[in-house]
């Protein structure tokens, strides 16, 4: 089943500090990378990059985080187009959610992803075919 891959997902797998989350975000990957089910979009890409050597602590060094986006650019099934910020900003419109989430969405939804693993969104939620979960739930 293909799987978008939400920004938080992959921080949280390169993250030590982030305790149970890690280890989930860990196993998650771990099984797309196996399954060679997971998709994101250069969204994604950038995201992490900049949270990775910005937000963390200790921050990531540039170069390993260059190396893990270039790895993960496998995955990569969306770029950010003027189309993909129209949509999603339908999309948020309509839905009431946040414009960031709503291009993460919007990009799942292109790719084919029938799953969309994030923390951002409602666990459960449906978007057409779309369907969001929460891979973190009871990690608090």
């Amino acid at each position: 089943m293909k799987t978008f891959v939400d920004t938080n997902v992959l921080v949280y797998a390169h993250d030590a500090q982030a305790g149970g989350r890690h280890l989930t975000a860990k196993r998650v990957l771990s099984e797309l990378w196996e399954s060679r089910d997971g998709s994101l979009s250069t969204q994604v890409l950038q995201e992490f990059y900049t949270v990775a050597t910005r937000k963390l602590t200790p921050a990531m060094p540039r170069r390993q985080a260059r190396g893990l986006v270039a790895a993960y650019a496998e995955w990569c099934d969306v770029a950010t187009e003027p189309q993909l910020i129209v949509a999603a900003s339908r999309l948020e419109e309509e839905h009431t959610v946040a414009f960031w989430d709503a291009l993460i969405v919007v990009a799942a939804l292109r790719a084919g992803a029938s799953l969309l693993v994030s923390e951002d969104l409602q666990d459960g939620r449906q978007f057409g075919t779309l369907t969001v979960a929460n891979p973190f739930t009871g990690n608090r």
